[in-house]
């Protein structure tokens, strides 16, 4: 069974739906299916500039235009949620900037079958970490960490090579109707939006594989 997931590393809501897909396909037990899951790039908020000076209550409130309480109230909510999740948040040391470089990382990962591995470790760089993202220096380092050669992680990052690999991604997005992440496509058919309980998750690849065995018989 395939899971396609459109999701941006700078998107605390697709980190927790990444946890909550994972509970929900270990609650199955022996009896989950089969699952291969690929991540697809989607920017969030494309306007994002590349070195944000300022912190994260700064930035939501002069984009949203919201008071600073109402923000801080907002970001309290989401850790809480993710702190459910098993996920560690700490917004006051969040370095908001585009994430277009660190998708291009996700696609080499891919390339080197460790996609899943380097998405792990950029949302958790993001969002526990305070890591940059966008800078190559750093998702060399990162690169290494999960074997993958420093040389070849900088050259294909300083070249762009998987830039249009991004833009394919996000366009297939625009195609599908996508207007906010985490977006889930399962078997290519059935779409869940958000970062649902595992127990959602559960029940739709239950019924998914249903249908797959039924079409089988």
């Amino acid at each position: 069974m395939k899971i396609d997931i459109w999701s941006d590393i700078a998107c605390p809501w697709c980190y927790i739906g990444k946890r909550h897909l994972e509970a929900g396909i270990a609650s199955l037990g022996a009896d989950a299916p089969d699952v291969e899951i690929e991540y697809h790039s989607y920017e969030l908020s494309p306007d994002t500039p590349l070195d944000f000076e300022g912190s994260t209550v700064e930035y939501l409130s002069a984009k949203k235009g919201m008071p600073v309480e109402q923000v801080e109230q907002m970001m309290q909510h989401v850790t809480d949620v993710a702190a459910k999740a098993g996920l560690e948040y700490h917004f006051e040391h969040v370095a908001h900037t585009k994430t277009l470089k660190g998708h291009e990382l996700l696609h080499l990962a891919k390339a080197h079958g460790k996609q899943l591995e380097m998405k792990e470790r950029l949302m958790k760089a993001y969002f526990t970490d305070g890591g940059r993202v966008n800078r190559i220096d750093e998702l060399v380092g990162w690169a290494e960490e999960l074997g993958i050669d420093a040389a070849e992680a900088r050259d294909a990052l300083e070249s762009g090579r998987y830039a249009d690999d991004v833009q394919a991604d996000i366009a297939q997005a625009r195609a599908y109707g996508i207007q906010g992440v985490p977006f889930f496509v399962i078997d290519g058919k059935y779409g869940v939006s958000g970062a649902q309980p595992a127990e959602v998750f559960a029940q739709a690849l239950t019924q998914v594989a249903g249908e797959r065995d039924g079409e089988a018989a």
